[in-house]
């Protein structure tokens, strides 16, 4: 009896441990898709080492685990830290373990998961959005008074369409609903209330609009937290009153909303009623009667007053006063002007004589002479005179020249002499 003894092939080449370990390390670390990566699980184990975080994440459904490490240099940019029985979210990178051949998750950050996700996504969300503004008191637009038409977004499957309906046909007759249906759940859900609002917006006639949906669970109304619906709404050139959920709840479309009702029914009845309409009006009209009747009341007291003013003033006689103050002043005037003028006159005549007497062509009438040297010096003595000098002498009519042949001084002269 012979044994079975297997074909066993010399294989062209042996690796080492060491050489397989590279191998597989270079396939797990090279790969795109685990260079970053994103998984979900529940902390079986945490172990906080000096140098750093020691985790295990493990399936809920199957017994599925593996090994996660954060290092210290991560640490204190964590969100949250594993917990033993936490849900959570870790983002990182696969990577190998030479020593133990084990390959793990060296994460970067870690988020709640879940239900805690979705909070801390809203809460960052709604961080950056107030910082923006979009949530500011001071930017939101007063809703018209008297609003002709409504947009309505919301599902026509919804009971909040219905409950709309009713109370803009019991409290505004007339007034025109332009409704623009949408889906209100689901994942294509805020792109479906994006290009609702932009219908209402393009078609130009509603004078506000209403966005709405009934009440459900937390996760039902993740869609008006998204942030395309949010800008959507804060961009919209017309008010927005925004009806969603219960009382309980707050979306960050009520908080970018102009009017923030909380049901649907309640932004139904944000638009003013007509008999609140009516009654304006008729506020307005006693207020108009009561401000004319004042001005009239006023307008006679004054005519009143004016009329006594004028009996008392008899402005015709203050007139016919006036008239003769104004000839006689008139008279006053042009008497001191004649006497003023005849003063200069005579003044006058009285400088014409002064100026007459002083003349020197007067003096030469009267027989006197004038006697200049040749350099037109006149002679006043004969103390500079010379035997034998030329002079001239002006007469009243002509001149002639005459020439020096004695000098006789003044006897005043001849006494101070002596």
């Amino acid at each position: 009896m012979t044994s079975y003894q297997p074909n066993l092939l010399v294989p062209p080449e042996v690796l080492s441990v060491k050489g397989l370990t590279d191998y597989i390390q270079a396939l797990l670390e090279e790969d795109q898709t685990l260079v970053q990566v994103w998984v979900e699980g529940e902390v079986s184990s945490a172990v906080r080492h000096r140098s750093g975080f020691f985790f295990t994440l493990q399936d809920q459904q199957e017994s599925v685990s593996i090994h996660c490490v954060i290092w210290n240099s991560y640490c204190e940019q964590l969100v949250i830290e594993p917990e033993v029985g936490e849900q959570i979210l870790a983002l990182g990178r696969i990577r190998l373990y030479p020593q133990r051949g084990q390959y793990q998750l060296m994460a970067w950050q870690l988020f709640p998961a879940g239900e805690g996700l979705r909070s801390l996504r809203y809460q960052q969300l709604r961080e950056r959005l107030t910082l923006e503004g979009l949530f500011d008191p001071l930017q939101k637009q007063a809703l018209p008074a008297y609003p002709q038409t409504v947009g309505v977004v919301t599902s026509h499957q919804a009971a909040a369409w219905g409950d709309i309906k009713r109370t803009l046909k019991a409290q505004h007759p007339g007034l025109k609903v332009l409704f623009s249906p949408t889906k209100v759940q689901g994942k294509q859900a805020p792109e479906a209330i994006v290009l609702a609002i932009e219908r209402v917006i393009k078609d130009g006639r509603a004078d506000v609009l209403i966005v709405a949906r009934g009440g459900g669970a937390t996760e039902d109304l993740v869609c008006f937290n998204d942030e395309r619906v949010v800008r959507a709404i804060a961009e919209c050139p017309i008010p927005v009153i925004s009806g969603i959920g219960h009382q309980r709840d707050e979306t960050l479309a009520d908080l970018v909303a102009d009017v923030c009702a909380h049901t649907p029914t309640a932004a139904a009845e944000c638009i003013p009623r007509l008999t609140d309409w009516q009654k304006d009006y008729r506020n307005s009209i006693a207020r108009l009667y009561i401000t004319l009747t004042r001005q009239l009341d006023v307008a006679h007291e004054h005519l009143l007053y004016q009329k006594t003013r004028l009996r008392r003033l008899q402005m015709d006689r203050q007139l016919e006063r006036e008239q003769v103050l104004r000839s006689r002043l008139q008279n006053h005037l042009l008497h001191t002007i004649k006497q003023r003028l005849g003063q200069a006159q005579q003044h006058q005549q009285l400088l014409q004589q002064q100026l007459t007497s002083l003349d020197p062509t007067q003096v030469l009438k009267r027989g006197y002479a004038l006697v200049q040297t040749t350099n037109h010096q006149i002679v006043r003595s004969t103390e500079h005179l010379q035997v034998d000098q030329e002079l001239k002498v002006e007469l009243a009519e002509g001149h002639f020249t005459a020439r020096v042949t004695a000098l006789q001084s003044s006897p005043q002269e001849s006494d101070d002499a002596r």
